[in-house]
């Protein structure tokens, strides 16, 4: 999902005089381009949809963005693979969980397949493991180009796209809403708004409670979680589809997962870190042996051959989740609250936003 505050005007006021009327759409974003966040900051997967619970917004959404975003990258050759993925158990115990995966996916109507260990060697020889569950469904984009479409197509439509703006102040105003607007250069505006859809990423929670009581936004409680990626620097392909380990119980982690981008080189990526700081990216130079020993313990279960001396830092993420720590599963939410019709709220937008983002524009297209 893009990471952005976005806004339907009917005019932006600056001061007093009024700078731009009759604009349908004003999207307002604090930095200076598009996907400067979560959007740009993450594994670039296309999730098949078969983690989370069968009836939450993340497993619908992911299904039904899932069929837009390959027929949407298709339509409009943006670059995309449909390389697949395996989830692969690497002990008997595991592979027992894995068929209880199979079932569900099943259920949903998402093929997934076992292959034989005979079979895996053969196709991914610096794999191992005890059963593999192939999703055919799962894939990769380029993000970047992907959200250069949506911007493109959001300006050809009359949207204007205002940056480097951040919302400071945001009141209910009669039938509307009036925002107000701090610039990067520390002035000031106002928008006035028949409707507004805060879809601010990290920054929702507190978007939200500029609006709404305490008493509405206590479940909004917004959890900053870091996550790691590390590049692979061999040359020769490593693999030629995703690699995941079978996921954590409560679903807080998909665990240290082996992708590819477009060209073939392989990263490794996210592990779970919570912070308090939504704005930082750095990966401290003391801090990068003791995650290289981290990442590495992690992958050589399924990939026994990683060199450890091969892994090196690449980027980090931050995803708003709505549980800390050891919380059990929360769904995404997207909700217009009692009272503030017109108001959407899109909060804990986290993985598989990216899947789910043309889906999630459809549900609030519904809302209003």
């Amino acid at each position: 999902m893009r990471k952005l505050e976005a806004l339907a005007v009917d005019h932006l006021v600056r001061g007093t005089q009024p700078a731009l009327r009759r604009t349908s759409t004003l999207l307002v974003d604090k930095w200076p381009s598009f996907g400067s966040e979560t959007s740009s900051r993450n594994s670039e997967v296309i999730h098949a949809g078969i983690y989370y619970a069968d009836d939450s917004l993340k497993t619908r959404l992911c299904i039904r963005g899932r069929e837009l975003l390959y027929e949407l990258c298709r339509r409009e050759r943006i670059p995309h693979a449909n390389v697949g993925k395996w989830i692969v158990a690497t002990s008997a115990e595991q592979a027992g969980d894995l068929d209880k995966l199979r079932r569900k996916a099943a259920g949903l109507g998402v093929p997934t397949h076992f292959i034989g260990q005979q079979e895996a060697a053969a196709l991914e020889p610096n794999v191992r493991a005890h059963t593999v569950l192939v999703s055919p469904t799962t894939g990769i984009v380029d993000s970047h180009t992907y959200m250069q479409h949506l911007e493109n197509t959001f300006a050809d439509r009359g949207g204007v796209a205002a940056y480097g703006q951040t919302v400071v102040g945001l009141e209910k105003r009669g039938a509307g809403y009036r925002a107000l607007l701090r610039g990067s250069d520390g002035t000031e505006s106002a928008v006035e708004a028949a409707t507004v859809v805060n879809a601010a990423g990290l920054g929702a929670s507190a978007v939200a409670s500029m609006l709404l009581p305490p008493s509405m936004t206590a479940h909004l409680k917004m959890h900053f979680c870091k996550g790691h990626y590390f590049a692979y620097s061999p040359s020769r392909k490593l693999v030629s589809r995703l690699v995941y380990p079978m996921p954590e119980k409560n679903v807080q982690s998909l665990g240290i997962h082996c992708t590819i981008d477009l060209a073939g080189k392989a990263k490794f990526g996210p592990d779970v870190l919570f912070i308090d700081n939504s704005s930082d990216y750095s990966i401290r130079d003391e801090d990068v042996e003791g995650l290289r020993q981290k990442f590495h313990e992690a992958v050589k279960a399924y990939m026994p051959g990683i060199r450890l001396e091969e892994l090196r830092p690449d980027y980090t993420g931050i995803r708003p989740k709505l549980y800390g720590a050891g919380e059990p599963f929360r769904d995404f939410v997207i909700e217009v609250p009692d009272g503030y019709a017109g108001f959407v709220n899109l909060v804990g937008i986290e993985s598989p936003g990216l899947t789910s983002s043309l889906a999630i524009a459809e549900h609030v297209e519904t809302l209003l």
